[in-house]
């Protein structure tokens, strides 16, 4: 087992297809196939399914694509730290990121970076907080931006800033922006029907704490995992949602939602710049958490003070 081969199997359990992968690889389809087919052969395991439609992972291919995913990237931090030593900013670097921020800082990072490390690769991955956190551990991230993470010895958290949580609503229909609705209190809260994600994720879990705290407990309607799609169901009238104020502004359709301020008491979620304590240091590393650090403070305090 190689790393090429490891790449290959990667690239074409990703995309789904060896004609896909193949032409993202620079690379003829047969000698594709022909590479993955030896790495089956050693490992003794069928890993992907191939059909017309393309290919699928078989059971040991998805527990193969999780080492593998791990394995490239340490590769890339092997190739990296010994660049550091020439004094190179070049190099990989993952970056994960909640959705509700990644809407608001994707395309503005991925144009600092540009600018900055135009030698080296940024990757972005969304995913929630809990599951980034244990990305961070097992290597398959290099840092990340996570709400309320947990205190690890394996991490190293750094505060950046707090973030406003807002009762979000449907915007009635001829209903004028101005003057701004007037605030409601957390235990008013409690009596309206949430969208909201499923545990652990990061705000679900802040918003029943502060309720327990005061004698409530939130009425869930829905469950949805997905920024988008829990604003697409407030918009339908499926229910209220809590997220940042910067969720909404940076939401495909802002205009379309009421953002009331929460009372009694206010609540702010931390949002924390994690990495992996056991990451070694590097020149692309440390201008990429540079780069993160004022972008999103640039970015996600500026709209805040707007509102």
């Amino acid at each position: 087992m190689d790393v090429k081969q490891l790449e290959y199997f990667v690239a074409v359990a990703e995309d789904g297809s060896f004609t896909r992968a193949a032409q993202k690889l620079g690379i003829a389809q047969p000698a594709l196939s022909r590479q993955v087919r030896l790495l089956e052969v050693e490992l003794r395991q069928s890993l992907l399914i191939r059909n017309g439609r393309g290919a699928l992972p078989t059971a040991a291919g998805k527990l193969l694509l999780d080492h593998a995913r791990g394995i490239l990237h340490q590769v890339s931090r092997a190739q990296e730290d010994l660049g550091r030593m020439r004094g190179d900013l070049s190099g990989r670097i993952a970056l994960g990121l909640p959705p509700s921020v990644a809407h608001a800082l994707t395309v503005p990072l991925t144009h600092a970076f540009q600018k900055h490390l135009p030698d080296a690769q940024l990757t972005i991955r969304e995913g929630f907080s809990a599951d980034m956190q244990e990305s961070l551990l097992n290597g398959r991230l290099d840092m990340a931006l996570l709400y309320n993470a947990q205190n690890n010895d394996g991490l190293t958290i750094e505060p950046l800033l707090d973030e406003e949580l807002v009762l979000v609503q449907r915007r009635p229909a001829g209903l004028q922006e101005d003057p701004p609705p007037s605030p409601i209190a957390l235990k008013e809260i409690a009596k309206l029907p949430l969208v909201i994600p499923s545990r652990p994720n990061a705000i679900r879990m802040h918003l029943e704490s502060q309720m327990a705290l005061h004698h409530c407990k939130p009425t869930i309607h829905l469950e949805i995992d997905g920024v988008s799609s829990i604003l697409d169901l407030v918009a339908d009238g499926a229910g209220h949602a809590i997220l940042t104020r910067n969720a909404v502004a940076h939401s495909i359709r802002p205009s379309a939602y009421r953002v009331i301020t929460i009372t009694k008491p206010t609540l702010h979620i931390p949002l924390l710049l994690v990495t992996s304590a056991k990451r070694a240091s590097s020149l692309t590393l440390d201008t990429t958490l540079e780069l993160v650090q004022q972008t999103a403070r640039r970015i996600l305090k500026s709209h805040a003070t707007a509102n």
